[in-house]
């Protein structure tokens, strides 16, 4: 835990986590541009987001003109800082460092709730604690859009890592304990995967209608309506 919030609060943040995402090779950026789009497929003009682990908003800024408004939070205050650097003036969009465990929001709040990108990994918390805040704030008919890397895409994955740890961003990778899913670096940083499988037994605790969809062969998505 403790090396989790390390990387994610004082290392891989901020200017590094933009370059991360210049280090993209082709096929992880169309990945990453696969994802943003499935997620506009499921908004709507009235729609009121929160963006759970926003970054430096990368996908928040994409989501722009496409719901009334969002709510973009993350534990990294050099996060939010960035994030509120490039927002331009828009009474559309706030960023805010917040716990994703403990959200600073009234029940029934919002009408979409977005985790992407693996972020139910990058949190590195008890995820049916996760989504139980997150169906917390979400209004009866709403929706949450959970995702994680497809299998399929395991060495394009990992190749990227391979790059953002040559340039120094994460450890060195650990590739006697790395292994379909799961990237350990000698540090101690760790990066999971959710299947399909354990995103429908997490959701299986609460009152929700879960489907699933497997994007770009990249992505896999995790659609739940609050009941």
């Amino acid at each position: 835990m403790k090396i989790m919030k390390n990387y994610y609060s004082h290392s891989l943040n901020s200017n590094n986590l933009v370059r991360c995402y210049e280090l993209a090779t082709p096929r992880v950026q169309q990945f990453l541009e696969a994802e943003i789009e499935f997620v506009k497929s499921r908004c709507k003009m009235g729609d009121l987001l929160l963006d759970l682990g926003c970054g430096y908003g990368r996908v928040s800024f994409q989501l722009l003109g496409k719901v009334k408004r969002l709510i973009g939070i993350d534990y990294s205050k050099d996060n939010i800082q960035l994030a509120n650097e490039l927002l331009d003036d828009s009474s559309e969009c706030e960023f805010l460092e917040m716990n994703a465990l403990e959200l600073k929001f009234n029940n029934d709040f919002f009408d979409k709730v977005i985790c992407v990108q693996n972020g139910i990994s990058a949190f590195n918390v008890d995820p049916k604690a996760l989504l139980k805040e997150s169906i917390r704030v979400t209004k009866k008919g709403g929706m949450l859009l959970y995702s994680s890397y497809s299998e399929k895409f395991w060495e394009e994955r990992l190749k990227w890592f391979e790059i953002q740890s040559e340039a120094g961003l994460i450890g060195e990778i650990d590739f006697e304990r790395t292994e379909a899913g799961t990237i350990i670096c000698k540090d101690g940083f760790k990066a999971i995967t959710y299947s399909a499988e354990q995103f429908v037994e997490l959701a299986s605790n609460f009152n929700l209608e879960t489907n699933m969809y497997e994007i770009d062969d990249s992505s896999i998505f995790c659609e739940m309506i609050v009941k």
